[in-house]
């Protein structure tokens, strides 16, 4: 080893390392490592992918989702109901058209009769008092049906004169019945009120109405359409007829005005309660 490799100098550069030359620009400015470029392309694909999705987008997505999904069915249910009704025949489909248009007149004459009592309760001054008006006039109706109020309208006056003693309890039933079927409202037999648990009975030579015994002439007060009371006991083969073939003088007049003033007490049923209670 010669001298030289022992100089303090020589040691120092052998332990630094080597110097790395650095370049100038033209105006002995250093310059830095020069970067990556990145092009207009890669900076949007990095943009949007990979995507970034929040909570409220997925769920707003969901529900557009499931709303078309909901109206494809609908349309797909409604194609099929047209193909259904084009390949049905012009009869069926008359009455199809028939039973819509009865439909809705049901519901429209429906509609009109809620709206009127609606109407009235709101122009109505006091609407518990009109309430009350309306309860108590439904009332006074069922009561005309079961007995219980005396009652009065137009109607027929039909008396029966059986001087042979020959009419039974089952013609004087089927008269009642005609004249029910007829649409009267309210009858009344030799002061016996007429509902709609009344029997018959033969009692010797006279007749029992709910066990009240009643004797000729048979007096019938019906209210109801004269028009339609009085046809239905003169058609052929009918009460009349029936009753004169017995030798029974019938007579039959209409009156603007019959009164029916028997009345039945009022009965408390022993089992049926309102489904209310």
């Amino acid at each position: 080893m010669s001298n030289q490799d022992e100089t303090p100098e020589y040691r120092l550069r052998k332990e630094l390392p080597d110097e790395v030359p650095v370049t100038s620009s033209a105006d002995g400015a250093a310059e830095k490592p020069a970067e990556p470029v990145v092009t207009g392309r890669q900076r949007l694909v990095q943009g949007i992918w990979p995507p970034r999705v929040s909570r409220a987008q997925l769920i707003v997505a969901l529900l557009l989702f499931g709303l078309g999904f909901g109206l494809a069915v609908q349309v797909a249910s409604n194609s099929d109901s047209g193909n259904a009704l084009r390949g049905a025949r012009q009869e069926d489909l008359v009455r199809i058209l028939d039973e819509l248009d009865d439909r809705s007149q049901r519901l429209e004459d429906e509609k009109q009769g809620l709206e009127k009592q609606q109407q009235e309760l709101e122009n109505s001054s006091d609407q518990a008092e009109e309430a009350r008006k309306q309860t108590v006039e439904k009332e006074k109706q069922l009561g005309i049906l079961a007995g219980t109020v005396a009652a009065q309208g137009p109607g027929i006056t039909m008396t029966i004169e059986d001087t042979k003693g020959t009419v039974e309890a089952d013609m004087l039933l089927d008269a009642i019945q005609e004249l029910r079927a007829a649409g009267a409202e309210a009858i009344q037999v030799n002061g016996v009120r007429v509902v709609a648990g009344t029997f018959l009975t033969d009692s010797g030579k006279s007749v029992s109405v709910d066990g009240n015994k009643i004797n000729t002439p048979f007096r019938f007060k019906v209210i109801g359409n004269p028009q339609d009371l009085e046809p239905a006991l003169n058609i052929p083969g009918g009460v009349v007829q029936t009753l004169e073939k017995e030798q029974a003088t019938v007579t039959v007049e209409r009156s603007n005005k019959i009164v029916v003033d028997a009345l039945r007490a009022a009965k408390q049923p022993d089992y049926a309660r309102s489904s209310g209670q």
